[in-house]
């Protein structure tokens, strides 16, 4: 014999399958600027260096950063300087970053940012004037020097 199905059964069964989804829904990872952005990486090929196994010194880097970036990203990161022959016309600021470097987990930021340090990048364009140095492939500076920076230019943007 066949069982009947009430409208109070039905109900209640697709009452639970609502809110079994929306509880579902809410315990998924909610959607970040790390997913929804897109994560600028340098023209220049290779990994990560030692740097971001390092412990970093905002206020070393600042030393670092004022010796060796300033003249391109400006006091702080604040102004990219002109850069003829590249698509964007500048230099990108630093403070604020492009939001694709950042993300919520610190050591991802860190590794971000250090592919740019450790291998450059040239701007897109025809023919940019100034292109990002290689500060760890052309052992401009250390691994640690690197990681001050890094550290620097994420307390910038807090």
């Amino acid at each position: 014999m066949r069982k009947k199905f009430s409208f109070k059964s039905l109900a209640t069964l697709l009452a639970v399958v609502v809110i079994g989804s929306v509880l579902l829904a809410a315990c998924a990872p909610a959607a970040t600027s790390d997913t929804n952005s897109e994560i600028p990486k340098p023209s220049n090929p290779g990994g990560n260096g030692p740097a971001v196994n390092l412990t970093g010194d905002a206020t070393a880097g600042a030393v670092v950063f004022t010796a060796n970036c300033v003249q391109c990203h400006g006091d702080q990161g604040k102004t990219g300087v002109v850069n003829p022959g590249s698509t964007d016309g500048s230099i990108p600021n630093l403070n604020p970053i492009d939001p694709g470097l950042l993300s919520s987990d610190a050591k991802v930021s860190a590794q971000r940012i250090d592919l740019f340090l450790e291998h450059g990048s040239t701007p897109e364009g025809a023919a940019p004037t100034l292109k990002m140095a290689a500060f760890g492939d052309d052992k401009t500076l250390t691994a640690q020097q690197i990681a001050d920076v890094i550290v620097y230019v994420i307390s910038l943007n807090k």
